[in-house]
């Protein structure tokens, strides 16, 4: 009961300092962050004892050592975030036995991955949205206000809003297709499905550059008619379509195929049409996977890079979306205007892993269900 009210009382602290901050009232966002996560700390842990070791062990040589090191004071949020994560961890692996292994390998790996996602994952973060926010909210709004990077973030958004549904109709008539129907070229079509992976997003746009460029096979014809393609939103649709196409398909395919035909061939029998029967019994079986499909296209389409720096021409304002105009910005020097932008980018990213995460859980209880009512039969 303490525990939690002393969580509580850090957590509306670290609400207050927040609030101070965004009204710019020289409070540190560092010292707001710091109160939040000894709350998650508080919250977490346990016992005290072991808590309070790996705190006063992180807080007084390893931060002291980091900071000396790179002179960077915030290095003592990310070590305490470190420690918390950690306490939770060890927590969890005392609790919870999977495997006759000595415990002391269950810590190791247990301790290994871990450090591997604070490098790669948890520190990167964290970097990104406080180097947004480092100069202040005003500077962080401006950033996000500009008109350049209000193009990037409308141009990102058109060519995932056109992206997204044209792979989305294209890949599941390509599974159904797969799935339900025998016929010849079949293996290789499932084959051809790949092709967007096997390639590097640069060449998959130097492709659409030697298709429809000035020098391209069809640039004559699109310059005596004035159609643009490339170096316009055409291109970036086409290029983002290209590299996001196998994402609706492969999960739409296996999942189509465990499910078989015996449902769609009722429905046919009970003098039901094909789109009556897609709509009404292919459809409802495959939505949770459809859309699992549709979330991971959609986070590609938004950060994809390559391709669609090859064929944006990086016309500024006009064809560089949210990763170009970021890489831009950081090139100029302009740090805090290109992390804010990034952060904005950063958030759709946990979004979909928040929308991805949900859709898993329904997907498993659609199979747990599906397997209870096979074991009653």
């Amino acid at each position: 009961m303490k525990k939690n009210i002393t969580s509580s009382f850090f957590t509306f602290l670290a609400g207050v300092l927040f609030l101070l901050y965004l009204l710019e009232l020289h409070v540190s966002l560092h010292l707001a962050i710091f109160v939040l996560i000894l709350a998650a700390f508080i919250k977490t842990a346990k016992g005290w004892i072991k808590p309070l070791i790996l705190f006063l062990v992180s807080f007084f040589i390893v931060a002291p050592l980091y900071v000396i090191v790179t002179g960077n004071v915030a290095a003592v949020n990310v070590i305490f975030v470190f420690i918390t994560i950690l306490n939770i961890v060890t927590d969890s692996a005392s609790t919870k036995d999977y495997s006759k292994e000595p415990a002391w390998i269950k810590y190791a790996v247990l301790l290994i991955v871990f450090l591997f996602l604070t490098v790669f994952v948890f520190l990167p973060l964290y970097t990104i949205f406080t180097q947004a926010f480092a100069k202040g909210v005003l500077t962080y709004l401006a950033s996000i206000r500009e008109s350049d990077a209000w193009s990037a973030i409308k141009l990102t958004l058109t060519v995932a809003v056109i992206a997204v549904p044209v792979n989305t109709f294209f890949g599941v008539l390509l599974a159904w297709a797969i799935a339900k129907f025998d016929f010849k070229g079949k293996n290789v079509i499932t084959t051809l499905i790949e092709v967007p992976f096997a390639i590097s997003p640069v060449i998959a746009g130097l492709i659409f550059i030697l298709l429809f460029g000035a020098s391209g096979w069809f640039g004559e014809y699109l310059i005596a008619h004035d159609v643009k393609i490339v170096f316009a939103l055409p291109g970036l649709i086409l290029a983002t379509a290209f590299v996001t196409f196998p994402f609706v398909a492969r999960e739409l395919i296996p999942l189509m195929q465990e499910m078989g035909k015996d449902d769609e061939e009722a429905a046919l029998t009970l003098g039901a049409g094909g789109l009556q029967t897609f709509f009404k019994v292919t459809l409802p079986n495959i939505k949770w996977g459809l859309l699992y499909g549709v979330v991971l296209t959609n986070a590609r389409a938004m950060g994809e890079f390559g391709a669609v720096a090859v064929v944006s021409g990086l016309i500024r304002g006009v064809t560089m979306t949210m990763p170009l105009h970021i890489e831009v910005l950081y090139n100029e020097y302009l740090f805090a205007a290109s992390f804010a932008v990034a952060s904005l980018l950063t958030l759709l990213a946990l979004v979909t892993l928040i929308v991805k995460t949900i859709i898993e859980h329904f997907i498993s209880l659609q199979k747990k269900r599906a397997l209870s009512a096979f074991a009653q039969q």
